[in-house]
């Protein structure tokens, strides 16, 4: 009888513990960052964190958007204003698993768990006229294309319009 309640007391204990561990959605582009980079790197370059701090700021030169922001959180651009990437270069280097990385990694700046990916437009299916201008400049970003002679919304939807064929593959 005794063995059973204890039993059932660690059982409940481990379930709170579990539910307080972080999950990759709620950290995201941390989580995407760190995993896409530990991905990229050789055997030989995991065991050295002063090489897994240069690739990664080298990493961070081509990054984008939100990823960018967690570039300059982490101290991976020239910009930043802190520098916490030993935090993660030393545990990728003992090959600390990703998940465990980017938990550390929240404890020393939380605000790098509140970035998340901003959604993705489905040009092919929504209706251009729909959606705002903040929007219609975005899809141009995603493509890297620009808007110089736009002013109004209709300007930004003919652009994405001429643009359209280049970018979206219509499938049959």
């Amino acid at each position: 009888m005794n063995k059973l309640i204890l039993c059932g007391f660690f059982l409940s204990i481990f379930a709170i513990f579990e539910s307080y561990a972080l999950k990759a959605s709620d950290c995201e582009v941390c989580f995407a960052v760190v995993e896409k980079f530990s991905a990229g790197l050789t055997s030989d370059e995991k065991k050295d964190s002063k090489v897994i701090e240069n690739k990664f700021r080298t990493y961070c030169k081509t990054a984008k958007n939100k990823e960018h922001r967690f570039c300059y959180y982490l101290g991976g651009l020239e910009e930043s204003a802190t520098g916490i990437l030993s935090e993660m270069a030393k545990p990728l280097s003992w090959s600390t698993p990703v998940d465990k990385v980017w938990e550390k990694l929240k404890k020393k700046d939380n605000q790098i768990c509140d970035l998340r990916f901003e959604k993705s437009i489905d040009v092919k299916t929504v209706d251009l006229k729909k959606l705002k201008v903040r929007d219609l400049k975005k899809i141009l970003s995603d493509w890297d294309e620009t808007c110089e002679d736009c002013i109004e919304k209709g300007d930004f939807i003919k652009r994405i319009e001429v643009l359209k064929p280049k970018y979206v593959r219509e499938d049959l």
